[in-house]
């Protein structure tokens, strides 16, 4: 059995972070490990509360995970401090992570911040190059890019920007030791229409291939109210396509179909933003 590990905070509400990403690795029915970066106390209203790991345990977990399963693809979502960042992306290079999938998570369905703003950039420098694809949505491109997105052709410049960053971060590699350098590259950049640009009935995503290639993946927007997790559960969705040997357009499109069915037969839980119904191909929920 393929394993998927996911790296990312705990949802006490089970709709995000690591619990949506087990779900969705057990739908696709791989065998899921995770480490924890951060505990949220959190459910469908908002967030309440964060309590981050401490980046030694974060490295502790990686290493556990490595010696003994290791896992055939690697998803990261919410990774609020440098500190952090630093201690994943030196345990992945350490052990040689391949099908690395970055979600940078950076505000909550809620509209809570979920990452500090130096995380960001340590995000870019250290993990972005480590990673096969890297899944923002339109508001996290926007930070990512330093511009607005108002349009199709918004949505691809900041993908151009966003490989940029990239693309430098890997050539001034000679500020980092040469283990750090190993490996830096430039990943796929899928920018998620879920916020919308142009059509409001559309929602479509937009994937730019490490060797230029544009491609649109269209779809409709499901009428739904009910999206917490939504991307968490597409970014573990692709590295479940990536562990099982998909190519990334292959993986990612798959991931969109999956992602599209779950919110199309929601669950309809909790007063605010309910979570997905992850299990949805395996029959309707009993009443």
């Amino acid at each position: 059995m393929k394993a998927v590990l996911t790296i990312a905070g705990s949802d006490s509400s089970g709709g995000a972070g690591i619990q949506a990403d087990l779900k969705t690795i057990a739908a696709h029915r791989l065998y899921g490990e995770s480490v924890i970066t951060a505990l949220t106390a959190q459910n469908t209203l908002g967030v309440r509360g964060v309590e981050n790991v401490s980046p030694e345990f974060v490295g502790e977990q990686i290493d556990a995970v490595f010696e003994d399963i290791r896992p055939d693809a690697v998803k990261i979502g919410m990774v609020s401090s440098p500190e952090i960042v630093r201690a994943i992306a030196d345990g992945l290079r350490r052990h040689k992570a391949e099908n690395v999938v970055v979600d940078p998570v950076m505000v909550a369905t809620s509209g809570s911040a979920l990452i500090a703003d130096a995380a960001v950039d340590a995000l870019v420098e250290r993990l972005f190059p480590l990673a096969c694809v890297v899944t923002p949505n339109i508001p996290e491109a926007e930070v990512l890019a330093g511009m607005a997105i108002a349009g199709r052709e918004d949505v691809e410049r900041a993908a151009d920007l966003i490989a940029d960053r990239c693309r430098a971060a890997g050539e001034t590699a000679a500020s980092f030791s040469d283990d750090e350098a190993e490996g830096r590259g430039v990943p796929a950049i899928m920018i998620k229409g879920g916020h919308g640009v142009g059509d409001p009935e559309a929602a479509d995503d937009f994937l730019l291939l490490p060797h230029g290639e544009r491609v649109w993946l269209h779809g409709r927007r499901v009428p739904t109210e009910n999206t917490h997790g939504t991307g968490c559960s597409l970014s573990s969705a692709i590295a479940c396509g990536l562990a099982q040997g998909f190519a990334v357009d292959v993986a990612v499109r798959d991931a969109k179909t999956y992602v599209a069915g779950a919110l199309a037969n929601d669950l309809n839980l909790g007063q605010g933003s309910g979570p997905l119904n992850h299990m949805w191909a395996f029959g309707p929920v009993p009443c």
